[in-house]
């Protein structure tokens, strides 16, 4: 025998409240609080209730959906974003509407929004670097659809939420100056990457604390190829190297293939930190010293940021999440490396570059 369908009804008398308010929450969730709209999903989950789309389509209703738009997910941060959106947004009765962009430019992201405002999607998460002038311009544009940018600029005038890198850098310098290492590279994120500007900006206050101001810079695109590739130069360049700081784990990996290509044991003559403790991080030969960032905890603040910017749209979200070091095998003590050594590393140096 078929087992009938839930209804509207059967989900209003198991949430004990009103036909009206479940249409609502499956209509214009910004209209319930957020605790009702939980409890009457929780109900709909229960009895396995399956709304009506395409009439609620036809009847040219606002769909209880975020949009996302983001850039590739080939990369750590970026799928570890959206899924953590995904699964918050779902735990509340949302569905996520995905974008994923090559560009971050005025046009690219206008037309992005111009297709979730045809899909009725009132609610935006932009997981993308966004200049502050652009974030800005777009929510001017924009008023009908409520914006929360995860990667802008610090003083930009719209509602933000990421991470305050000053805290995992600064340790990260700090751990590394405890340790004697007084020759630093930087290995960071593309130069059109906010997030990846701040680390760098970060980690050059940071060893100007230790009066360490002249330090050689790269920049990679996050991939381990690059990694490999800029450490290369940055060694033959510069064979005094001790400590290398890395913007994100996926370069750091490549770091780990480039010294061992070049000898320098880690973290017996080098030592390495990357940034974002992605789950094979430690397991890298040897494990990644690497900064902390709660990319579960990110994905849950926005979705509940921007459900409550529907609700209050007066009150903008300026916020910074915490970042932390997590110490593993990849750094340790300097140590002099005698003389003789280090010549004949400068000497392989010089070979593989004929």
């Amino acid at each position: 025998m078929k087992q009938r369908l839930a209804t509207l009804g059967d989900v209003a008398k198991e949430a004990n409240v009103s036909q009206q308010t479940v249409s609502r929450v499956l209509n214009t969730p910004d209209r319930v609080s957020p605790r009702t709209r939980t409890k009457v999903m929780k109900a709909m989950n229960g009895l396995n209730y399956v709304p009506n789309r395409s009439a609620q389509l036809l009847a040219g209703k606002m769909l209880p959906a975020l949009g996302l738009i983001t850039a590739s997910l080939q990369f750590h941060a970026p799928s570890q974003i959206a899924s953590a959106v995904k699964s918050h947004a779902a735990a509340v009765g949302f569905q996520v509407t995905i974008a994923m962009l090559q560009a971050s430019d005025k046009d690219t992201l206008q037309a992005a929004l111009n297709e979730f405002r045809a899909q009725r999607v009132g609610g935006v998460i932009v997981s993308m670097p966004v200049e502050a002038e652009v974030a800005e311009q777009l929510v001017a544009d924009n008023a009908d659809i409520h914006c929360l940018f995860l990667d802008v600029p610090p003083e930009s005038r719209v509602s933000h939420l990421g991470f305050d890198h000053r805290d995992g850098t600064r340790l990260s310098v700090s751990h590394l100056f405890a340790l004697g290492h007084r020759h630093f590279a930087l290995l960071a994120g593309p130069e059109n990457a906010i997030s990846a500007r701040l680390r760098l900006q970060s980690w050059r206050e940071a060893l100007l604390h230790f009066n360490i101001t002249h330090v050689p810079v790269a920049h990679g695109d996050w991939s381990a190829h690059q990694g490999w590739e800029k450490t290369l130069e940055l060694f033959r360049a510069n064979p005094e190297i001790s400590a290398v700081l890395v913007a994100n784990d996926q370069m750091a990996l490549g770091v780990l293939s480039a010294l061992n290509q070049l000898n320098r044991k880690v973290p017996e003559t080098v030592s390495v930190i990357g940034y974002d403790d992605t789950p094979d991080s430690q397991y890298f030969q040897p494990a990644l010293t690497t900064v902390a960032q709660d990319f579960d905890l990110l994905g849950r603040q926005a979705v509940s940021a921007l459900i409550e910017m529907t609700e209050r749209p007066e009150k903008p979200l300026l916020e910074l999440l915490p970042t932390q070091l997590k110490i593993r095998q990849s750094t340790a003590k300097f140590s002099e490396t005698p003389g003789r050594e280090l010549l004949i590393t400068q000497l392989k140096t010089l070979v593989q570059q004929l």
